[in-house]
């Protein structure tokens, strides 16, 4: 990291707001700011973590260019742990444009984005997963979503990982000392240890691993299709779990002719919600397209509401629809039991055994919360919550703890097989690399460079 280099950016949304900040960073931060602020006193002079008010002004002309806020933070105890001034700013789409023209003129850089976390990762004040947490909590897009990443920056998965790099160096010491003084340690003592060890961390990594691919849901949102044959009720369903009229509702089969898709949150987990074509044999060149349709949106969805009129008869195409449950994630939601009831799930149980069956109705308001925890459930096989440590864990966290399982099953099967501990000081060291990577222990310059050019700017 340059020292020397001060840099700066707008950190908020540019529009028209109350305030905007000016974020600036750097050694020499404090001087490029003083250089343009009118005040009571220098900025050089005032005391850390202090506010002051005054005038940014141009640097030649020194015209007033807008009535400021200005922040004072000297490092290290700062978020990037160098010299850190904010300016707030009036907002709009001018002010702060203007301020931090005249910032870059009088000596500061514009920032790449994510370079002020960037520059907190290098000073050592959070860690790579930390870092990421920051991104995961801007691009937040419910609570819960909010709290899972909010936890990953305060460095409840680093915690984790490096509790068990923690027990794999304990491991591989002993098989080191083992290696390097066989006198001392009888060998199948340190591979019985060895393998006790791994089958430990191996659980907590398989455990995380878990929740990460249940956070990766939290952060992308689940794509729930509602499918069903035309008249079953699909579109209501759509109405009642988005809470407006969004698709229109007949009694003319085939109403709906191509995909709606809604955004909602079911106890706070993003949920993309598709309402899709009735399907059924069509002679309807439109409407063919939309069945088509509604079948890719099958193979695609996380999760299949199937829709059945429990006051008819089971159709040929309910029976295709219940078989094709078997093979995805679904919940059968047994519509209009405020009619005559026909079909009773007892007896669809015995047809189709791997349906887990909801009934639902639009005048009977103690159906929908039932539904919405049937989906919950579903999707989660049991209660989210959001304290869990790993909650929000991106692609490559899934991946190195992936890679790192597969190394520590190595490990144990060449244990099991009787290998030298020479090859099992090889997948142990590089088991303990691979969780290193997930906390930036081992930084590569084009990994951190792609991970910061992810932020937002000014970020």
């Amino acid at each position: 990291m340059d020292g020397e280099d001060t840099i700066a950016a707008i950190a908020t949304a540019l529009g028209e707001s109350s305030i905007a900040v000016i974020r600036i960073s750097g050694r020499h931060s404090i001087a490029v700011v003083d250089r343009l602020f009118e005040g009571k006193q220098s900025l050089s002079r005032v005391k850390t973590h202090t506010i002051h008010y005054g005038f940014i002004v141009s640097l030649e002309e020194r015209v007033k260019l807008d009535e400021v806020l200005v922040s004072v933070m000297r490092g290290p105890r700062t978020y990037t742990t160098e010299d850190v001034v904010e300016i707030s700013t009036h907002g709009g789409t001018q002010n702060a444009q203007m301020v931090l023209l005249e910032l870059l003129r009088a000596g500061a850089r514009l920032a790449s984005p994510g370079e002020f976390t960037k520059r907190a990762f290098l000073g050592g004040r959070i860690d790579l997963s930390q870092a990421e947490g920051v991104m995961e909590l801007i691009g937040a897009h419910t609570v819960m979503a909010s709290q899972a990443a909010l936890l990953q920056v305060e460095g409840s998965l680093s915690r984790q990982v490096r509790e068990l790099r923690d027990e794999l160096l304990q491991l591989m010491a002993h098989v080191e000392v083992t290696i390097d003084y066989p006198e001392h340690d009888e060998e199948d003592i340190t591979t019985q240890r060895v393998y006790d060890g791994c089958i430990e961390v191996l659980d907590d990594v398989q455990s995380i691993l878990y929740a990460a691919n249940q956070g990766k849901i939290l952060r992308d949102g689940v794509h729930v299709a509602i499918v069903g044959r035309p008249n079953v009720g699909k579109s209501t369903l759509l109405n009642q779990l988005v809470r407006k009229e969004r698709a229109i509702v007949t009694d003319i089969p085939g109403t709906t002719r191509d995909i709606l898709d809604e955004f909602i949150q079911i106890d706070g987990v993003p949920m993309h919600i598709l309402d899709t074509a009735g399907i059924r044999d069509t002679d309807d060149v439109v409407e063919k397209l939309g069945v088509d349709r509604s079948k890719r949106a099958i193979e695609q969805a996380d999760l299949l509401l199937i829709v059945i009129d429990s006051s008819r008869e089971l159709s040929i195409e309910d029976c295709e629809l219940l078989d094709i449950g078997k093979e995805y994630a679904s919940l059968v939601v047994l519509s209009k039991q405020d009619l005559p009831q026909v079909i009773v799930s007892e007896q669809l149980l015995d047809r189709f055994p791997w349906c887990t069956y909801v009934p639902f109705s639009i005048k009977d308001k103690k159906f929908l919360p039932q539904l919405e925890q049937a989906v919950i459930k579903k999707v989660f096989s049991g209660d989210l919550k959001p304290r869990d440590a790993t909650f929000i864990a991106n692609a490559r966290h899934i991946r190195l703890l992936e890679e790192c399982k597969l190394l520590l099953e190595q490990v144990l099967l060449s244990v099991t097989e009787g290998q030298t501990l020479d090859l099992v000081a090889v997948d142990l060291h590089q088991a303990w690399v691979t969780l290193g990577e997930v906390i930036g222990e081992t930084p590569r310059d084009d990994l951190l460079d792609q991970i910061f050019t992810q932020f937002c700017l000014g970020k």
